[in-house]
Protein backbone atom coordinates (compact mmCIF):
# COMPACT_ATOMS: atom_id res chain seq x y z
CA UNK A 1 0.00 0.00 0.00
CA UNK A 2 1.80 3.04 -0.75
CA UNK A 3 1.21 6.24 0.84
CA UNK A 4 0.73 9.39 -1.58
CA UNK A 5 3.32 12.09 -1.41
CA UNK A 6 3.47 15.49 0.24
CA UNK A 7 4.57 18.67 -0.53
CA UNK A 8 7.81 19.73 1.72
CA UNK A 9 9.43 23.29 1.92
CA UNK A 10 12.31 24.26 -0.94
CA UNK A 11 15.33 22.42 -0.44
CA UNK A 12 17.53 19.31 -0.08
CA UNK A 13 15.21 16.72 1.69
CA UNK A 14 14.87 12.72 1.60
CA UNK A 15 11.35 11.31 1.33
CA UNK A 16 10.50 7.81 2.64
CA UNK A 17 7.85 5.35 2.66
CA UNK A 18 8.45 2.98 5.23
CA UNK A 19 6.77 -0.87 5.94
CA UNK A 20 7.05 -2.40 9.03
CA UNK A 21 5.18 -5.84 9.09
CA UNK A 22 5.33 -7.90 12.08
CA UNK A 23 3.33 -11.28 13.20
CA UNK A 24 2.78 -13.61 15.37
CA UNK A 25 1.76 -17.06 15.01
CA UNK A 26 0.54 -18.52 18.27
CA UNK A 27 0.80 -23.03 18.86
CA UNK A 28 -1.86 -22.16 20.65
CA UNK A 29 -4.99 -19.49 20.86
CA UNK A 30 -4.11 -16.25 23.24
CA UNK A 31 -6.93 -15.65 25.32
CA UNK A 32 -5.67 -12.48 26.51
CA UNK A 33 -2.82 -10.18 25.29
CA UNK A 34 -1.24 -6.41 25.92
CA UNK A 35 1.30 -4.99 23.67
CA UNK A 36 3.31 -1.90 23.32
CA UNK A 37 4.37 -0.35 20.23
CA UNK A 38 6.66 2.21 19.27
CA UNK A 39 5.72 2.34 15.58
CA UNK A 40 5.33 6.15 14.84
CA UNK A 41 8.40 8.45 14.22
CA UNK A 42 9.28 11.33 16.38
CA UNK A 43 9.29 14.69 15.13
CA UNK A 44 12.65 16.10 15.34
CA UNK A 45 14.14 19.93 13.81
CA UNK A 46 15.74 17.67 11.24
CA UNK A 47 12.35 15.12 10.28
CA UNK A 48 8.69 15.21 10.27
CA UNK A 49 6.44 12.06 9.98
CA UNK A 50 3.97 12.96 6.64
CA UNK A 51 1.15 10.19 7.05
CA UNK A 52 1.09 7.01 9.21
CA UNK A 53 -1.25 4.31 9.41
CA UNK A 54 -1.22 1.20 11.54
CA UNK A 55 -3.17 -2.20 10.31
CA UNK A 56 -3.94 -4.69 13.11
CA UNK A 57 -5.57 -7.72 13.08
CA UNK A 58 -7.89 -8.83 14.76
CA UNK A 59 -8.75 -5.27 15.68
CA UNK A 60 -8.17 -4.50 19.69
CA UNK A 61 -10.50 -4.49 22.58
CA UNK A 62 -8.59 -1.02 23.45
CA UNK A 63 -6.46 0.99 21.95
CA UNK A 64 -4.46 3.99 23.02
CA UNK A 65 -2.00 6.40 21.53
CA UNK A 66 -0.04 8.60 23.63
CA UNK A 67 3.91 9.19 24.40
CA UNK A 68 5.72 7.49 27.21
CA UNK A 69 8.49 8.61 29.24
CA UNK A 70 11.03 9.50 27.46
CA UNK A 71 8.77 11.65 24.55
CA UNK A 72 8.38 8.98 22.49
CA UNK A 73 5.17 8.00 20.30
CA UNK A 74 3.68 5.07 21.96
CA UNK A 75 0.53 3.04 21.14
CA UNK A 76 -1.27 0.70 23.16
CA UNK A 77 -3.34 -2.24 22.47
CA UNK A 78 -5.24 -4.65 24.49
CA UNK A 79 -6.65 -7.88 23.03
CA UNK A 80 -9.71 -9.81 25.11
CA UNK A 81 -10.89 -12.11 22.77
CA UNK A 82 -9.25 -15.33 21.88
CA UNK A 83 -6.81 -15.62 19.01
CA UNK A 84 -4.10 -17.63 16.90
CA UNK A 85 -2.50 -15.18 15.29
CA UNK A 86 -1.37 -11.07 15.41
CA UNK A 87 -0.82 -9.19 12.77
CA UNK A 88 0.68 -5.55 13.21
CA UNK A 89 1.27 -3.29 9.84
CA UNK A 90 2.88 -0.11 10.52
CA UNK A 91 2.93 2.30 7.55
CA UNK A 92 4.78 5.42 7.38
CA UNK A 93 5.61 8.40 5.02
CA UNK A 94 9.40 10.08 6.29
CA UNK A 95 10.79 13.37 5.23
CA UNK A 96 14.32 13.94 6.57
CA UNK A 97 16.43 17.18 6.21
CA UNK A 98 19.88 17.83 6.37
CA UNK A 99 20.93 18.58 10.18
CA UNK A 100 23.22 21.54 11.21
CA UNK A 101 27.18 21.42 10.40
CA UNK A 102 29.11 20.23 13.14
CA UNK A 103 32.66 20.66 13.97
CA UNK A 104 33.76 17.77 16.52
CA UNK A 105 36.99 19.64 17.30
CA UNK A 106 34.81 22.83 18.39
CA UNK A 107 33.68 20.41 21.45
CA UNK A 108 34.55 20.78 24.96
CA UNK A 109 37.06 18.41 26.30
CA UNK A 110 35.28 15.44 27.47
CA UNK A 111 36.50 15.71 30.80
CA UNK A 112 34.53 18.59 31.52
CA UNK A 113 31.67 17.32 30.02
CA UNK A 114 31.67 14.44 32.54
CA UNK A 115 32.54 16.89 35.28
CA UNK A 116 29.40 19.13 34.66
CA UNK A 117 26.97 15.80 34.93
CA UNK A 118 28.18 14.59 37.92
CA UNK A 119 26.16 14.30 41.22
CA UNK A 120 28.26 17.10 42.68
CA UNK A 121 25.58 18.90 44.60
CA UNK A 122 25.48 22.19 42.72
CA UNK A 123 21.60 22.97 40.91
CA UNK A 124 21.48 21.16 37.48
CA UNK A 125 19.61 22.78 34.49
CA UNK A 126 16.95 20.85 33.09
CA UNK A 127 18.70 19.91 30.02
CA UNK A 128 21.80 19.02 31.90
CA UNK A 129 18.98 16.36 34.54
CA UNK A 130 17.22 14.92 31.47
CA UNK A 131 20.78 14.14 30.17
CA UNK A 132 21.55 12.35 33.60
CA UNK A 133 19.11 9.90 33.22
CA UNK A 134 21.02 8.49 30.37
CA UNK A 135 24.58 8.30 32.14
CA UNK A 136 23.46 5.22 34.92
CA UNK A 137 23.65 1.89 34.13
CA UNK A 138 20.10 0.43 32.55
CA UNK A 139 18.73 -3.32 31.92
CA UNK A 140 21.17 -4.14 28.65
CA UNK A 141 23.77 -1.57 29.26
CA UNK A 142 26.37 -2.04 31.74
CA UNK A 143 28.78 0.54 33.57
CA UNK A 144 31.87 -1.98 34.15
CA UNK A 145 35.96 -1.07 33.99
CA UNK A 146 36.45 -2.84 30.90
CA UNK A 147 34.30 -0.69 28.93
CA UNK A 148 36.09 2.18 30.15
CA UNK A 149 39.37 1.09 29.18
CA UNK A 150 38.48 -0.21 25.65
CA UNK A 151 37.58 3.08 24.49
CA UNK A 152 40.73 4.70 26.67
CA UNK A 153 42.77 5.16 23.79
CA UNK A 154 39.77 7.06 22.35
CA UNK A 155 39.79 9.46 24.61
CA UNK A 156 43.24 10.81 25.61
CA UNK A 157 43.53 14.02 28.44
CA UNK A 158 42.08 17.15 27.38
CA UNK A 159 40.82 15.68 23.84
CA UNK A 160 37.69 17.37 22.21
CA UNK A 161 34.46 14.99 23.75
CA UNK A 162 32.73 14.94 19.87
CA UNK A 163 35.91 13.76 18.42
CA UNK A 164 36.67 11.35 20.73
CA UNK A 165 33.01 10.13 20.34
CA UNK A 166 34.08 9.75 16.60
CA UNK A 167 37.56 7.94 17.66
CA UNK A 168 35.29 5.46 19.78
CA UNK A 169 32.36 5.15 16.74
CA UNK A 170 35.32 4.20 14.22
CA UNK A 171 37.21 1.56 16.82
CA UNK A 172 34.22 -0.18 17.18
CA UNK A 173 32.92 -0.28 13.58
CA UNK A 174 37.36 -1.27 12.53
CA UNK A 175 37.43 -4.53 15.26
CA UNK A 176 33.85 -5.46 15.08
CA UNK A 177 32.42 -8.21 12.95
CA UNK A 178 28.62 -7.65 11.65
CA UNK A 179 27.06 -11.23 12.27
CA UNK A 180 23.21 -11.46 12.37
CA UNK A 181 24.23 -15.29 13.97
CA UNK A 182 26.68 -14.37 16.49
CA UNK A 183 23.62 -12.74 19.51
CA UNK A 184 20.50 -12.62 20.78
CA UNK A 185 18.97 -9.01 22.42
CA UNK A 186 19.86 -10.44 26.31
CA UNK A 187 23.30 -11.50 24.94
CA UNK A 188 25.71 -9.73 27.49
CA UNK A 189 27.52 -7.02 26.44
CA UNK A 190 30.96 -8.45 27.87
CA UNK A 191 30.30 -11.67 25.66
CA UNK A 192 29.95 -9.30 22.56
CA UNK A 193 33.06 -7.10 23.82
CA UNK A 194 34.90 -10.75 24.06
CA UNK A 195 33.96 -12.67 20.59
CA UNK A 196 34.02 -9.01 18.93
CA UNK A 197 30.63 -9.98 16.98
CA UNK A 198 27.42 -8.97 17.02
CA UNK A 199 24.55 -6.84 14.91
CA UNK A 200 23.89 -2.75 15.53
CA UNK A 201 22.08 -3.55 18.60
CA UNK A 202 24.97 -4.59 20.24
CA UNK A 203 27.59 -2.09 18.80
CA UNK A 204 24.78 0.47 20.07
CA UNK A 205 24.92 -0.82 23.55
CA UNK A 206 28.56 -1.10 23.63
CA UNK A 207 29.35 2.17 22.76
CA UNK A 208 26.81 3.13 25.14
CA UNK A 209 28.48 1.55 27.80
CA UNK A 210 31.81 3.11 26.99
CA UNK A 211 30.70 6.59 27.33
CA UNK A 212 28.47 5.73 30.42
CA UNK A 213 31.60 4.34 31.77
CA UNK A 214 33.55 7.63 31.21
CA UNK A 215 30.54 9.20 33.44
CA UNK A 216 28.82 10.83 29.72
CA UNK A 217 25.22 10.91 28.93
CA UNK A 218 24.64 8.90 26.04
CA UNK A 219 21.10 7.39 24.69
CA UNK A 220 20.08 4.60 22.32
CA UNK A 221 18.68 5.71 18.83
CA UNK A 222 16.17 3.08 17.02
CA UNK A 223 14.91 3.56 13.73
CA UNK A 224 15.87 3.01 10.30
CA UNK A 225 18.27 3.03 7.47
CA UNK A 226 18.29 3.10 4.09
CA UNK A 227 20.14 0.27 2.41
CA UNK A 228 21.38 0.33 -1.18
CA UNK A 229 20.89 -3.32 -3.20
CA UNK A 230 23.53 -4.41 -5.00
CA UNK A 231 24.82 -2.81 -8.67
CA UNK A 232 22.07 -4.35 -11.10
CA UNK A 233 19.66 -5.81 -8.08
CA UNK A 234 16.20 -4.89 -7.78
CA UNK A 235 15.26 -3.47 -4.12
CA UNK A 236 13.51 -6.74 -2.55
CA UNK A 237 10.60 -5.80 -0.35
CA UNK A 238 10.51 -6.90 3.00
CA UNK A 239 14.71 -7.26 3.29
CA UNK A 240 15.55 -4.41 5.55
CA UNK A 241 15.59 -4.27 8.88
CA UNK A 242 15.10 -1.79 11.66
CA UNK A 243 18.89 -0.04 12.84
CA UNK A 244 20.60 0.96 16.19
CA UNK A 245 22.26 4.06 16.79
CA UNK A 246 23.99 6.53 19.50
CA UNK A 247 22.99 9.81 20.83
CA UNK A 248 26.11 11.82 23.05
CA UNK A 249 25.24 14.80 25.05
CA UNK A 250 27.29 17.62 24.51
CA UNK A 251 26.40 21.08 26.10
CA UNK A 252 28.10 23.35 23.29
CA UNK A 253 25.36 21.06 20.61
CA UNK A 254 22.60 19.56 22.06
CA UNK A 255 22.38 15.58 21.14
CA UNK A 256 24.81 14.25 17.88
CA UNK A 257 24.31 11.40 16.60
CA UNK A 258 26.87 8.68 16.28
CA UNK A 259 26.26 5.30 14.06
CA UNK A 260 29.14 2.73 15.09
CA UNK A 261 27.42 0.02 12.89
CA UNK A 262 28.87 1.99 9.75
CA UNK A 263 31.11 4.39 11.34
CA UNK A 264 29.17 7.81 10.29
CA UNK A 265 27.33 10.55 11.59
CA UNK A 266 23.55 9.84 10.60
CA UNK A 267 22.07 12.11 8.18
CA UNK A 268 19.90 11.95 5.32
CA UNK A 269 19.73 7.85 5.43
CA UNK A 270 18.92 8.02 8.96
CA UNK A 271 14.99 7.86 10.18
CA UNK A 272 14.95 8.72 13.97
CA UNK A 273 12.23 5.81 15.30
CA UNK A 274 12.72 6.49 19.13
CA UNK A 275 15.13 7.11 21.73
CA UNK A 276 16.00 5.75 25.62
CA UNK A 277 18.52 4.64 27.94
CA UNK A 278 18.80 1.08 25.77
CA UNK A 279 16.63 -1.40 23.47
CA UNK A 280 14.65 -2.72 26.37
CA UNK A 281 12.73 1.26 26.25
CA UNK A 282 12.15 1.51 22.54
CA UNK A 283 11.22 -2.19 21.06
CA UNK A 284 8.98 -1.91 18.21
CA UNK A 285 6.82 -4.06 19.58
CA UNK A 286 6.63 -5.95 23.14
CA UNK A 287 4.07 -7.42 25.48
CA UNK A 288 2.20 -10.37 27.68
CA UNK A 289 0.20 -12.78 26.55
CA UNK A 290 -1.79 -15.72 28.52
CA UNK A 291 -1.47 -18.64 26.51
CA UNK A 292 -0.30 -19.16 22.87
CA UNK A 293 2.36 -21.50 23.56
CA UNK A 294 5.28 -21.17 21.47
CA UNK A 295 6.29 -18.35 18.80
CA UNK A 296 8.70 -16.29 16.95
CA UNK A 297 7.63 -12.82 15.46
CA UNK A 298 8.09 -12.89 11.59
CA UNK A 299 9.37 -9.35 10.74
CA UNK A 300 9.36 -7.39 7.50
CA UNK A 301 11.02 -3.91 6.96
CA UNK A 302 10.98 -2.05 3.95
CA UNK A 303 12.48 1.30 3.07
CA UNK A 304 11.58 2.97 0.15
CA UNK A 305 13.39 6.27 -0.90
CA UNK A 306 11.75 9.33 -2.43
CA UNK A 307 14.95 11.57 -3.74
CA UNK A 308 13.80 15.05 -4.45
CA UNK A 309 16.58 18.05 -4.79
CA UNK A 310 14.01 21.05 -5.02
CA UNK A 311 14.97 24.33 -6.54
Amino acid sequence: MALPLVSSPPGEVARYQVFHDTRYRYAAPVSLSQQLLHLWPRDCPWQRCLARELLIEPLPTRRSDGVDVFGNPLTRLAFERPHDELRVDARLQVEVLPRLPLSLQASPAWEQVAAALAFSGRPLGREELDACRYRVESPYVRIKRQFAEFGADCFTPGLPLLEGAARLMGKIHGEFAFDAEATQVATPLTEVLERRRGVCQDFAHLMLACLRSRGLAARYVSGYLLTQPPPGQPRLIGADASHAWVSLYCPQNGWVDFDPTNDVLPSLEHITLAWGRDFADVSPLRGVILGGGSHDPEVRVTVMPHWELAV
